[in-house]
């Protein structure tokens, strides 16, 4: 049988269907690769049409492009900002300058006490004609002359001073260069995500049909936030960075420019690898961001059909396939963080190679009387200081990169011109529309599957009034003429005229404003049940009226599409929020609603696909009669296979493989006895040859139980009256309240502890990393050890320089070892913590998402935790964690065993002085930490923001086709930009604190620096302490000090990491009362099948308020077929999520074979039963990997072959090119919706289960298939129990037993005869049912 989406396309992965930008993406050698052209056999004209509406080009992003949305107020104030953070980086090259004077000071008047001493009055030589020599001869520039101690104390103190004024300018500068960027960065960020979110609605269908929702959620949610932290503080960093980087050798250059011209060479190779590897990294981020986001798609994919995963038990298997993209993700950035720790490697050689080599020369120089002391030292500490700042702007550079790379994806879908651009203003608008329909010659392939022609040089006229309905079997290409009317499509040849203008030449958004489209498969939005019926006024003259206005109009469509009987029973009516994606509405309400969207605007076109597939029988035809009604005077498009609700129309076009077969009326096409005459045979409810097939078990939250107003109201009386109370309130109202944690509860130290004990088995690599930590720590404490004696050596006499040169040959030396050393174990380190890091991130997620599926579906059906938002956790939390990982976690170990060897080697040298110094080490430290506090709790604010605009944008991706059809496009991105706007102000706050505190870390090092050298003075000026301990103090304590402000530079990522390691904490402590990890429970034995309902009572914890089970009682006999009929909300739904074990009755038992389903072990008794949903779910991957996952034997080809048979999809699937190793896309999206159901009903097959559970299981076939695949499932019930939740009667009728529920007990049961002789509620579903005229 030819199809319209029949999967062509070839994979050697198992995997491999993750959509991707226009392409299949599998996973081959770690990485993910694409399969592509797939147009080449079509003529170019053709493949041009084809491939324009699937291909993105991807475009070359810089690091400007992340500001492309910035308006000129925005540039102003970044411009500011990006002055202050210039200023910010003068303030150490300018530090150094001050140092060098004091350390000039220091070194003269130590060397003078070498010569004499100063006896109150006057300097006195030790030897007057030598001494005074020593400072007279031709080696020497200037005259000796002495210091007393108050001048050296005066100067030393003038000189600190201006630390104190740099420090001052540093607080003011830092706070608006860090505020301003934060705050703009959230602000461009925010309209990064509109551009997206607007040019993701704006593409043509085509280029859904290859990109999967999940990943459009990972860009949102996790993406943009990688650009919002690239083009934030991280900027800011590294503009002070580069600025200290050029500043440094400003002052270099002004003070030796000799001996920076030889220090430059250090800084060019140090360059020229950072500029290297930063290449490589934003290479290899990209790739780990591809597997991230297909990795998102699986898990999105998953938690969106999560009643399906857990009713065939399938949640350890397809997060196997998860952790397939999580090991590319892993992969790659393994390699980024190992390519950072080589880059920081070869940056400490720089800096003590800078160490080595500026000694060695400065002692040359000084020798030779062309510098002073003052000029090596300024000189020496503003090049360490620009290796440093290239060392401090790594980390920072890796977010941008990371950034950059992020954006690629993103700008590129943002450039993308669609084919058919629903926010264009052109095209015409048509003053009048009659309704006059025409297809001509029409020729058209889908995008996705160019090797099936659907339809061929197809024409069809449907005149302006008339309703046209279309027949036939799956695949035919009915679905289609509604695409192609609806511009979702281009065709190939051909013309689509209404009114006989060709459709390609009207205005998009007003063409489809003048259709109404009703489908099989609702989309409804997360809000209430007015807003969601107001959508269908877009476009109209209604759509600004009042609120009264619109409230009368929507109340109008829900009387006439039967919706306001179930509506009136909700307590807020109207205003009844319908849940994410309507999961709170069972299957009829949910269409009744979207008829009523659908006919609220009064349409010029009205288009059914299936529009009254999931109703039961009462509403069908109370809705039938409706739609009937507002077919009068306009065109209608009905596809249908219930043949009953199309009898009527003007035109009945009967297809096949995308060819018309026969048309005319329904009383015509009898007449002619033709394939239209065999469709109707075949439905012919009162057909005894017809067997019975199977029914079904529908999950969907029934919490909104639609039940008749008049007997609801007189049970509710009753039931007062004589109990005050029902049962379900007495067990709710003493059921033990749960107490919640909350994430906000947990501590830093919990959340650290909690991180330790899921690194326990990388508790050896990251041993090795804290080893390397410790010599850095150690490496500091020998530096200041060796800058000391270099000091010292340069204090001595000209008399001494010999011994000056050949101590400073041997310390440079050391220098150059250190630098070697510390290169190899910093490389070590961080590449250990690079390891350990990925590791941690791969398996909190796949964690996290093994614990998500474990979850029990009273957890779903809470509003926090929508598919997009659990989607977001995945990628986001376990994503910020590494903020206590990698280049964070190796910066601040280093700092730790900075400051703790500090303050342990300078206490031994200079116990007085040290003291001093240490106490300010907690100053800088307690504002690094008040502004790490202050980003905590900013995190766990803006979360719950990023989540809801993550999750609005997932519901919208995923419901992309009804967006489209209501021109809601410009609706949505209103509210999408509200959100954002909202996330933004509430941010403003912790941005203006966290900025402060991070000014006050930054320059408060300036005011210790100050104390220091004004403290020291005071001991060299007495003698007390030598240029040695001074300085091997100094170089220790303060440097330790910095060190630590530079590890709260990272404050925002470890206030992310806090707030996403405590999310992640609470999730993986969440355990379900229906646990499916819990193997305790007898394991069934020999299961028989009887089932037995005794008096349950059960009510849906997420609407308490409302009864949908009362005291229910059934028996079920093994091998029985039974069917569950009544109207939509009855309680058919909760009986079948009962019996799976979804949930857990308020009180009563339900039991299987005489044992209460409770005592047995979950997993083992869900083994015993198969689920064929109303709307089926297929995962990624080929067909035969579908099937297979309805069990977890190994089964052979031939066992799948005989369930496909049964299931009357065998022979379509022989057909393709591949087979059974089709792909079927992202939730079966390249399969018509008969061919996911028919694979759905083999997956349940092949389960071999003891119960069969049927919901409207073959409510997606056209008749012809219907017919022999309800034959094989009458073949597949015999021998065992079949419950079957069924509209369609004329698919039970044959059942051992119907039961008829009302108001969530059973009104009356019996065989389809004696429900029949008893002329009671199931005489008269059947009578609305009963086809005229056969």
């Amino acid at each position: 049988m030819a199809d319209e989406k029949a999967p062509l396309i070839s994979s050697t992965s198992k995997y491999a269907s993750i959509s991707s930008s226009g392409s299949d993406v599998s996973v081959e050698k770690g990485e993910i690769v694409t399969v592509s052209d797939e147009y080449s056999h079509l003529l170019p004209h053709e493949a041009a049409i084809l491939r324009e509406q699937v291909t993105v080009k991807p475009n070359a992003v810089g690091f400007f492009n992340l500001y492309r949305y910035a308006t000129w107020w925005d540039l102003l104030q970044l411009f500011f900002a990006v002055l202050c953070a210039i200023v910010e980086g003068c303030g150490r090259p300018l530090m150094t300058v001050v140092f060098g004077s004091v350390t000039e000071t220091f070194t003269r008047y130590s060397s003078q006490r070498q010569l004499g001493f100063y006896n109150g009055t006057a300097f006195e030589f030790y030897d007057t004609a030598s001494s005074y020599d020593m400072y007279n001869n031709t080696t020497n520039t200037y005259d000796f002359e002495y210091i007393t101690p108050d001048e050296f104390q005066r100067t030393v103190n003038y000189q600190v001073l201006y630390l104190v004024y740099i420090g001052i300018a540093d607080i003011i500068v830092s706070f608006f260069a860090v505020y301003i960027f934060i705050d703009r960065g959230q602000v461009l960020s925010g309209r990064i995500k509109e551009r997206y979110l607007a040019a993701t609605l704006r593409q043509n269908i085509g280029y859904f049909d290859k990109l999967g929702s999940g990943e459009i959620t990972v860009r949102i949610a996790a993406d943009t936030l990688l650009i919002q932290e690239g083009m934030s503080e991280k900027v800011t960093y590294c503009i002070g960075q580069t600025t200290m980087f050029i500043a440094a050798f400003v002052v270099g250059f002004a003070r030796a420019y000799k001996l920076t011209f030889m220090m430059l060479s250090i800084a060019v190779f140090i360059l020229g690898t950072f500029c290297v590897v930063l290449n490589l990294m934003s290479t290899y981020y990209a790739k780990s961001l591809e597997g991230s986001s297909a990795g998102g798609a699986v898990a999105e994919e998953t938690l969106s059909s999560i009643r399906n995963v857990q009713a065939f038990g399938i949640q350890e298997r397809l997060a196997s396939r998860y952790d397939i993209f999580l090991a590319v993700s892993e992969k790659w950035s393994l390699k980024a963080g190992v390519a950072l720790g080589i880059t920081t490697g070869l940056m400490w050689l720089g800096v003590y190679s800078n160490d080595a080599l500026g000694f060695w020369q400065g002692g040359r120089f000084i020798r030779s009387g062309e510098i002073s002391v003052g000029d090596v030292v300024s000189t020496l500490m503003a090049l360490i200081l620009s290796t440093y700042a290239l060392s401090n702007m790594i980390p920072h550079f890796r977010s941008i990169t990371t950034a950059i790379g992020a954006s690629r994806k993103i700008f590129a879908t943002i450039d993308r011109e669609s084919s058919i651009d629903s926010s264009s203003n052109e095209g015409i608008k048509l003053e009048k529309v009659k309704g006059d329909i025409e297809l001509k010659n029409v020729r058209f392939i889908y995008p996705s599957r160019p090797n099936v022609t659907v339809l061929d040089n197809y024409s069809l006229h449907i005149p302006a009034g008339k309703t046209v309905a279309l027949v036939g079997a799956s695949g035919s290409g009915k679905s289609t003429i509604i695409g192609l009317l609806e511009r979702f499509y281009h065709p190939l040849a051909g013309d689509v005229l209404l009114d006989g203008v060709d459709v390609k030449n009207l205005n998009i958004r007003w063409l489809r404003q003048q259709i109404a489209l009703v489908s099989q498969e609702p989309s409804l939005f997360s809000c209430s049940i007015y807003e969601n019926i107001a959508h269908g006024l877009i476009g109209t003259k209604h759509e600004f009226a009042s609120e009264i206005e619109k409230r009368k109009l929507v109340t109008e469509a829900c009387e006439q599409a039967n919706a306001m009987s179930f509506i009136n029973t909700f307590p807020e009516g109207l205003d009844t929020n319908v849940g994410e994606r309507g999961f709170l509405m069972s299957g009829g309400q949910k269409q009744r609603i979207a008829i009523a969207r659908g006919i609220v605007s009064n349409p010029k076109i009205l288009l059914l696909d299936e529009a009254t597939s999931a109703l039961d029988t009462k509403s069908e035809g109370v809705v039938q009669e409706a739609l009937d009604r507002a077919s009068k005077n306009r065109t209608t498009i009905v596809i249908a296979h219930r043949l009953s609700t199309i009898k009527d129309a003007d035109n009945i076009v009967v297809m096949r493989k995308g060819v018309i077969v026969e048309q005319g009326t329904h009383d015509e096409l009898i007449a002619k006895n033709g394939d239209y005459f065999q469709l109707v045979e075949a439905q012919r409810i009162e057909k005894q040859k017809e067997k019975m097939a199977k029914a079904q078990g529908d999950y969907e939250d029934d919490e909104n139980e639609d039940m008749d107003d008049l007997e609801m109201t007189k049970t509710m009386h009753l039931t007062r009256t004589r109990t005050a109370k029902s049962v379900s309130s007495v067990v709710l109202a003493n059921k033990p309240v749960k107490e919640e944690v909350r994430a906000d509860d947990y501590s830093l130290w919990t959340c650290l502890q909690f991180l330790y004990m899921l690194s326990e088995e990388d508790k050896s690599i990251n041993f090795a990393g804290v080893m390397g930590s410790l010599f850095t720590g150690i490496s500091y404490d020998l530096m200041g050890l060796f800058f000391g004696k270099c000091v010292q050596a340069y204090g001595v006499p000209p008399s001494e320089y010999d011994y000056m040169t050949e101590q400073i040959a041997i310390y440079a030396g050391l220098f150059f070892m250190l630098a070697v050393v510390q290169m190899i174990v910093t490389a070590f380190s961080w590449s250990c913590f690079a390891l350990s890091t990925q590791r941690l991130v791969r398996r909190i997620r796949l964690k996290t998402f093994r614990n998500m599926v474990r979850q029990d579906i009273s957890f779903f059906d809470m509003d926090e935790n929508t598919t997009g938002s659990l989607t977001s956790m995945l990628s986001q939390d376990a994503q910020f964690v590494e903020g206590f990982g990698g280049a964070t976690f190796g910066q601040v170990m280093n700092s730790i065993m900075i400051i703790s060897t500090a303050v342990v080697f300078s206490l031994i040298v200079a116990w007085n002085l040290a003291i001093v110094c240490i106490v300010c080490i907690p100053i800088v430290m307690g504002a690094g930490f008040w502004r790490f506090y202050v980003l905590s709790v900013f995190q766990n604010t803006s979360k719950k923001s990023n989540e809801a605009a993550g999750s609005y944008a997932c519901e919208a991706a995923s419901a992309i086709r009804t967006i489209a059809s209501l021109t809601r496009e410009d609706d949505v991105m209103e509210n999408y930009h509200e959100i954002i706007e909202k996330q933004g102000l509430k941010s403003k706050r912790a941005s203006r604190q966290s900025a402060f505190w991070y000014g006050v870390a930054q320059s408060v090092q300036f005011f210790i620096l100050a104390l220091a050298f004004w403290y020291g003075s005071t001991f060299i000026r007495r003698n007390e302490y030598s240029l040695f301990q001074f300085y091997v103090t100094y170089s220790t304590v303060i440097v330790g000090a910095e060190s630590a402000g530079i590890m709260f530079a990272f404050s925002p990522d470890m206030g992310k990491a806090k707030s996403a390691t405590a999310n992640i904490k609470k999730m993986l402590g969440t355990n379900p009362e229906i646990d499916v990890w819990d193997e305790s429970g007898k394991t069934p034995e020999n299961v028989q099948g009887d089932i037995e309902f005794e008096n349950v009572h059960f009510r849906y914890s997420t609407r308490p308020q409302v009864p949908v089970l009362r005291g229910l009682n059934l028996k079920i006999k093994k091998g029985q077929y039974v069917a569950l009929v009544g109207a939509s909300g009855c309680g058919k739904s909760t009986t079948i999520g009962l019996i799976e074990h979804f949930y857990r009755p308020l009180s009563g038992r339900i039991l299987l074979d005489g044992e209460d389903i409770m005592d047995f072990n979950i997993n083992r008794y869900r083994e015993q039963i198969a689920l064929v949903q109303q709307e089926p779910t297929l995962y990624s991957g080929s067909i035969r990997d579908n099937i297979e996952l309805g069990t977890a034997r190994k089964v052979s080809d031939e066992e799948i072959y005989n369930v496909c048979r049964q299931a009357n999809i065998h022979d379509f699937i022989m057909s393709l090119p591949d087979g059974y190793n089709t792909l079927c896309g992202s939730k079966g999206s390249l399969l018509s919706g008969g061919q996911k159901q028919r694979i759905a009903i083999a997956r349940a097959l092949i389960r071999q289960p003891k119960v069969l559970l049927l919901d409207e299981a073959t409510s997606a076939l056209d008749s012809e298939s219907e017919k022999i695949v309800q034959a094989a499932l009458d073949a597949a019930a015999k021998g065992r129990t079949t419950i079957a939740v069924a509209h369609r009667l004329s698919s039970i009728q044959n059942a051992d037993v119907i039961f008829v529920f009302e108001a969530g007990q059973v009104a009356e049961q019996g065989t389809h005869q004696e429900l029949l002789d008893k002329k009671g509620k199931y005489y008269d579903l059947v009578q609305l049912q009963a086809l005229e005229g056969a």
